[in-house]
């Protein structure tokens, strides 16, 4: 498989090296190939640095996947041959991925017609005003719209990209490079972009994260409420609180689709019979887990199996 990231003179280093990130050295090991595609040889990024690479715009012509990670100013018109690109893509069957601002590049090139799509939410106002034939989701972190994906600011570009992963390699690999990017497992697309969060590295931070750490790694159990508030040294109500803040999500939701994750890994790895699965997932019984996955994903279970193995 071949990636080519598309890059452009006053990029943000953050958002190039997104998808440089999570398709590093393992996407590369696999056999696939990863490319960063620009006009010039050699242009300017944000923060005073030079960036140079080996292949020109032309080189992303036959790649599987093609990803517009951001664009400097929405006020500002993306140039003539990265549109080309992007509708050379969406022609031949390509994956078109807009990150951040990036959105504005796919809805230039026509490919967002009709579609659902996100960007960054002080832009989203924009977007829609100069894109009416695109329906804007402003509050999802990234919309998957099976060839055309788009996603929010800064740090959703990276859960756009791992779901990706998830998509190419399964949940399991975009949940291990998720570990060893040191960031959340894959977040659902339609988490809201703006989370009130407290101040990382705080003690409670700390305690709300080691929680919910130790029911990633084991999500069969099934603790109440008031047991975890006992064990953070709180209130029930200021758990709440603090979780919602630190996920974007209420405890139950998170929980449920930690365990749906967990689901996802074992069936990608061929486990069997829907009733160990549930309860090796934390949930009470196969009827809970095929409801769970209809709500998240909107597939039953063997449904989604099967599309992995089209995939």
């Amino acid at each position: 498989m071949h990636l080519a990231v598309l890059a452009y003179d006053g990029i943000s280093p953050f958002m190039l090296s997104t998808p440089l990130a999570v398709f590093g050295e393992q996407f590369l090991v696999g056999g696939h190939r990863l490319d960063v595609c620009a006009k010039q040889a050699r242009f300017s990024a944000t923060g005073g640095l030079t960036i140079e690479v080996p292949r020109t715009l032309e080189a992303a012509r036959d790649a599987d996947i093609v990803i517009l990670p951001g664009w400097r100013d929405a006020a500002e018109p993306i140039p003539p041959e990265i549109i080309s690109e992007l509708r050379d893509a969406e022609a031949r069957g390509s994956v078109v991925v807009g990150l951040c601002l990036g959105a504005f590049g796919l809805a230039e090139a026509g490919l967002l017609d009709g579609r659902r799509a996100t960007t960054h939410w002080t832009q989203a106002e924009t977007f829609a005003a100069r894109y009416p034939r695109v329906t804007v989701d402003a509050g999802a972190l990234f919309v998957d719209e099976g060839q055309i994906l788009t996603s929010a600011g800064v740090a959703s570009g990276l859960d756009c990209c791992l779901h990706l992963v998830a998509r190419i390699s399964g949940v399991a690999e975009a949940n291990r490079i998720a570990r060893q990017l040191v960031v959340a497992p894959q977040r659902a697309g339609h988490q809201p972009q703006l989370i009130d969060k407290p101040t990382i590295g705080g003690s409670t931070h700390r305690r709300i994260s080691e929680i919910l750490e130790s029911l990633r790694t084991d999500p069969s159990r099934t603790p109440s409420l008031d047991e975890l508030a006992q064990r953070a040294g709180m209130s029930r109500r200021s758990l709440t609180r603090h979780v919602r803040a630190q996920t974007g999500d209420n405890f139950g939701g998170w929980l449920r689709r930690v365990r749906i994750a967990r689901a996802q890994e074992l069936l990608a790895a061929g486990a069997r019979g829907f009733d160990d699965i549930a309860a090796r997932c934390g949930f009470p019984d196969a009827q809970a887990l095929r409801t769970a996955f209809r709500v998240e994903l909107g597939l039953t279970p063997a449904q989604w199996r099967a599309r992995q193995r089209l995939d």
